[in-house]
Formats: structure tokens, sequence, C-alpha cells
């Protein structure tokens, strides 16, 4: 199995994918920039790293693997295991191992994992179709050059040294420039007349309509009650599933014993297997997700994961 490839498939969709007792590939925004000396523009892009620290399974990753090749759950987990063994025996052997599309690892002196990321793959979606580009520097001199030179042929001030010698070409610069100031003072008189006579009209209707709502009269009879709604949505992208149900009746019952035990659970629906699914409650960050998913691993439910989806 080319564990890569979906790590790879992952890292467009998601800001962190863990590969379980192993680490956790890490992806941050990084914004478009300019080389000044080769002239190189780079467009916006996601930067990877790599975290060793983060090692617990989110389900992610496995998840992904069983609905893409159709295998239950623990098969995909097994599969996980069976490439990170193969990757830690060839980093125990001092050898380079190339993830296609993420980058290298190897394995310093401190026994520490060392990842060198490929920058020839951008995983942001946003900057789709955009590439670094070379652009060649501008010689102004050269383009002066051409334009002295064409100066000798047709006589015209373009250069700055040729309008020197020219002093009657200052006194029509100056004459153009103040007939654009009195063009410009005529312009912005006309304007202030016309906004002033909108702001006029306009504190006049709304008069009249005013005088008119104040002579109308309504009359409503028999009003009925006001009617306060109080709706609770749950918010977050983050979800801690509790299990999937074939008989719905079942996924009611579970519902309905986790809200006795305090959660906010709920049904999200019915995946493509056909089964319902429950949660034990939806979180806006990954952090608070984690911290919530560890103490209900802990207290009852090892077999609980996170779902990462916008159920809007």
């Amino acid at each position: 199995m080319q564990l890569e490839n979906y790590i790879s498939d992952l890292l467009y969709r998601y800001e962190c994918v863990i590969v379980p007792e192993f680490g956790a590939f890490l992806t941050q925004r990084v914004s478009a920039k300019i080389n000044t000396s080769t002239n190189t523009f780079y467009p916006p892009k996601k930067a990877i790293s790599f975290n060793e620290q983060i090692q617990q399974n989110d389900g992610l990753l496995a998840h992904y693997i069983a609905d893409v090749e159709k295998i239950p759950f623990e098969i995909a987990l097994e599969k996980i295991k069976k490439c990170v063994g193969s990757i830690k025996s060839q980093l125990v052997e001092k050898e380079t191992i190339s993830l296609e599309n993420i980058g290298s690892l190897t394995l310093n002196e401190e026994g520490k994992v060392t990842f060198e990321p490929f920058n020839h793959l951008n995983y942001l979606t946003d900057a789709f179709g955009l590439n670094q580009m070379v652009s060649p520097a501008i010689s102004r001199i050269e383009y002066k050059r051409e334009i002295e030179s064409i100066e000798k042929v047709i006589p015209l001030a373009i250069t700055p040294e040729r309008r020197k010698s020219r002093p009657y070409l200052r006194y029509a610069a100056v004459a153009v420039l103040a007939l654009g100031i009195s063009s410009f003072i005529g312009s912005k008189y006309y304007v202030n007349k016309v906004e002033s006579h909108n702001q006029i009209a306009q504190e006049s209707a709304n008069t009249q309509l005013e005088h008119k709502i104040q002579e109308a009269t309504f009359v409503i009879e028999n009003p009925l009650p006001a009617v306060k709604l109080i709706v609770t949505k749950p918010v977050g992208s983050y979800h801690i599933v509790a299990g999937a149900f074939r008989v719905e009746e079942n996924c009611d019952r579970i519902v309905s014993n986790l809200k006795a035990e305090g959660f906010n659970a709920r049904k999200i629906g019915v995946n493509k297997y056909g089964l319902h699914q429950v949660i034990y409650d939806s979180y806006e960050s990954r952090e608070k997700a984690y911290e919530a998913l560890n103490e209900i691993r802990k207290n009852g439910n090892p077999d609980a994961w996170m779902l990462v989806k916008n159920l809007d």
C-alpha cells in the first residue's frame, strides 16, 4: 500500500493528517512572495511540516483508506500499522524514506525523525493554476537611450535634459495646469450644487412620509401573543462519533442515554453504508475536540473517533 498517496490526498483538505504511532503531517498557509535577486514570483501555498510527538490515532487516515479501498476500518488500521513498521525499520537502517509529493524522512544522530518537504506540489486549493514566474529585469537606462536617439530625429522634449533647453515649454505647462485647476474647481462647484439639491429633495420626501405615517391609524383586533423560539444550533466541524447503528430505534436509545449523561448528543444522518451515526458533541477547534475524545476514550468508549465534516 502506497501510504503517501492517501496522506497527499488528505493534505489538500485538512491541516493535520496523523499517521498512528508515527507522527503527524501539518500544513500552514504561506503568503505569496517575491525573490528580488532572481525576479521570481511565488504564489501562496501550504507549507508542510512533520511533528513526531503527535501520534494518537484520530481515525481520519484509516477511515479514508477504508472508504477508498472498500475495506473494514480495522483492516485499514492493520495496513497502516504494517507500513509504519516498515518505515521505522528503514529509518533505523539509516535509509532515507522518500514520500512522493510530500517530502523525505531521515533519522538524525539523536534518534529523532527529520523531515525535508518537497516544494514542487502546492496543496493550497485557492492557488490552483498559479505557478511561480520569473520576470525579466526592466532596464530603464536602455529605454532612456532609445528615447534620446528618437529625439535626435523628432524634435520632441521627452528627456529631462532636453526640457532644460526649451524654456517656452515650461510656460505652456503652467498654462495647461492653470486651465486644469479652473476646470476642476468649476466641476467641483457643480457637483456640490447637485449634491445640495439632492439632499434638500431627500429631506422633503422624508418629511412628507413621516407626516403621512403620523396621520395613519392602525387598528389591530385580538392581537396574537408574542412567541419566543429559542433554537440552539450545534456549531463546529469536529464531531466525536459514539457509534453507527443499523436500527434507528437503537440509535435513538443511545442518544437518550448520552443526553442523560450530560452530552449534547444527536444523530447526524445515515452514512453510505446505511448506518445511523450518533455523536457525543461538536467542537469548533481541533484542540478541544481532541481533549473531549481523549476523555471519552478514558471513561468508557475506547472506540470513539473524530469526524471532521461541515454538517451545515
